[in-house]
């Protein structure tokens, strides 16, 4: 009977663990999308998982191993404001470390480390680049060889401002923000600011063949108001 008794209790203790980190996890994720706009667009979706076992020992100590947050198909827009000038972005993917919430009054929230991946699809690229450039035709933008710490080269060909632009073009990540750079011309295109957690930033970027991906980390990232403790 004893036995019995632990059994019933394990599995009640369980199913109660799994519907409160469901819930965590769908308070984080609108949280998410309140604070840094990732669910922006018609296509967007956003998810965060509280890993780890169990969720309410973690959560009553107020300190999370492992929290993931993955983001796709939202915009984010040029510094400028520019006119059709929004970038789409396939995947941001957060991977949030050591989280410990500081302030329960203040919802506030801290992670050691925060390591990430943002991927552009070269069609998205393209996409933008053809809006900004208006008349001329559709530009069109792919993989190219050489891509260095932050700079990863593209291809670039298509008409850019009234100018035939043939070549490799650069984009650059650094900070929170990204510039693409056509061939030939003196200033980028256009420079998009991603909104990411304080202290998290852009630390390389590359051309694969499925598009360009930027990594980004941070160290004693600030969350501001978390849902996580609860």
């Amino acid at each position: 009977m004893l036995a019995i008794t632990v059994v019933v209790l394990a599995v009640l203790f369980t199913v109660a663990d799994r519907v409160a980190v469901h819930y965590a996890d769908k308070e984080a994720a609108r949280l998410a999308e309140q604070k840094y706009g990732y669910g922006n667009s018609t296509d967007s979706s956003i998810d965060v998982s509280i890993k780890g076992f169990p969720f309410l020992t973690q959560a009553f100590a107020q300190d999370f191993d492992h929290v993931a947050l993955t983001a796709e198909n939202f915009t984010v827009d040029t510094t400028s404001n520019a006119q059709g000038g929004y970038l789409a972005v396939e995947r941001l993917r957060l991977d949030l470390h050591g989280v410990t919430v500081t302030s329960l009054t203040a919802r506030s929230a801290e992670a050691n480390l925060v390591a990430g991946t943002l991927t552009l699809s070269y069609d998205q690229l393209s996409g933008v680049l053809t809006r900004l450039a208006g008349t001329g035709g559709p530009v069109k933008v792919a993989q190219a060889p050489g891509s260095d710490g932050q700079a990863a080269r593209v291809t670039i060909s298509g008409t850019v401002g009234g100018r035939q632009a043939d070549g490799t073009g650069t984009l650059l990540a650094q900070g929170n923000e990204i510039s693409l750079s056509t061939p030939g011309a003196e200033q980028p295109a256009a420079t998009w600011r991603v909104e990411l957690p304080e202290n998290v930033g852009f630390s390389a970027a590359r051309a694969t063949p499925d598009g360009v991906q930027i990594d980004m980390v941070g160290h004693l990232v600030n969350l501001g108001t978390s849902r996580f403790s609860r």
